[in-house]
């Protein structure tokens, strides 16, 4: 029987649409155990991005199993509104907002100054914020726009929390979310600044989130002897804001099979609060399963590509490990 649902399981992913919908969820779903009540109670957690959509639905999850979060977000009053909701939602939560633009590393320095100033412990850091725009724009730093949101920002911020994330009660944890886009993008070590050819958003969106996976892969052997388990998800098709805002032909076209947030945010929060999710990272995961990082040959980086991804940050962001 196992072989049998294995079987499915890997049908359904294969051919993405099964997979990737609210099909794929209720089809795994019957497997999963509940995450123990209090399972983050008396832990700390970051989200970036979480005013709205997937990023307000991980916050929500993290908050039930007990974590104070901190709702790191660009808009200040939108963050607010936010947590009102969701405390509405999860009564006795704490909830937290803090600005921070994860695209200006200015901004991320200034975050992570303050936190650490005030809190030594970090538990959970969840990289969520994303951005696709239409057309080219640069950070206030000169850097393309999702990479700095997507790539430098959060290699950035989890460099310098590294520290708080060292003291968590159990194991630190730092979760990219990335998407199941990236299968169709190479890693583009050579241009990723996306400077040359016509640039299209969506083509920008999935290069960066396939960056996500592999700096989640190296982030996972560098800190895996300080205590810090370092994952990387995608949520699937999620009925989002930002979605119906970036590919509105998709969102009205999928509608119905679309997840909801909450579904789309299921495992993240069970990377941050189950047994499983401490243990050895560096793994893609959907649907609480490890997934193959690539399906095509023609997107295998080499590991001098993967080196030199990791120095283009390093000194676009002025910060070494």
């Amino acid at each position: 029987m196992n072989r049998l649902w294995q079987a499915l399981d890997t049908v359904a992913d294969r051919t993405v649409l099964p997979g990737y919908s609210k099909l794929g969820f209720r089809l795994r779903e019957r497997r999963w155990q509940p995450l123990p009540p209090g399972s983050l109670t008396g832990r700390r957690a970051i989200v970036t991005g979480a005013n709205s959509g997937i990023g307000k639905a991980i916050s929500h999850g993290l908050a039930d199993l007990g974590a104070t979060v901190h709702l790191a977000v660009r808009d200040l009053a939108r963050g607010n509104t936010a947590r009102e909701e969701l405390e509405a939602r999860v009564p006795g939560a704490d909830f937290q907002v803090n600005e921070l633009d994860v695209a200006s590393l200015a901004d991320v320095r200034r975050f992570s100054d303050e936190f650490l100033d005030r809190h030594g412990t970090l538990d959970v850091l969840v990289h969520n914020a994303g951005v696709l725009p239409e057309r080219r724009t640069e950070s206030p730093e000169g850097h393309e726009i999702t990479l700095a949101t997507h790539v430098l920002g959060p290699f950035l911020l989890t460099g310098l929390l590294v520290p708080a994330l060292r003291e968590a009660k159990d194991t630190g944890r730092v979760i990219f979310l990335s998407s199941g886009g990236m299968y169709a993008q190479r890693l583009y070590d050579d241009d990723p600044e996306y400077r040359s050819g016509e640039y299209r958003g969506p083509a920008a969106y999935a290069r960066t989130k396939r960056m996500q996976v592999v700096l989640a892969r190296m982030w996972a052997r560098r800190l895996r002897d300080e205590g810090i388990v370092v994952h990387s998800t995608h949520p699937g098709w999620a009925a989002t804001p930002g979605l119906a805002s970036s590919l509105p032909g998709f969102d009205r076209a999928m509608g119905p099979l679309l997840r909801t947030p909450e579904q789309g945010a299921d495992t993240a929060v069970w990377l941050a609060a189950s047994r499983q999710g401490g243990r050895t990272g560096g793994q893609f995961w959907h649907d609480r399963t490890p997934r193959p990082e690539h399906y095509l040959p023609t997107t295998r980086e080499t590991p001098a590509q993967r080196d030199r991804l990791w120095t283009f940050c390093e000194t676009a962001t002025g910060f070494r490990p």
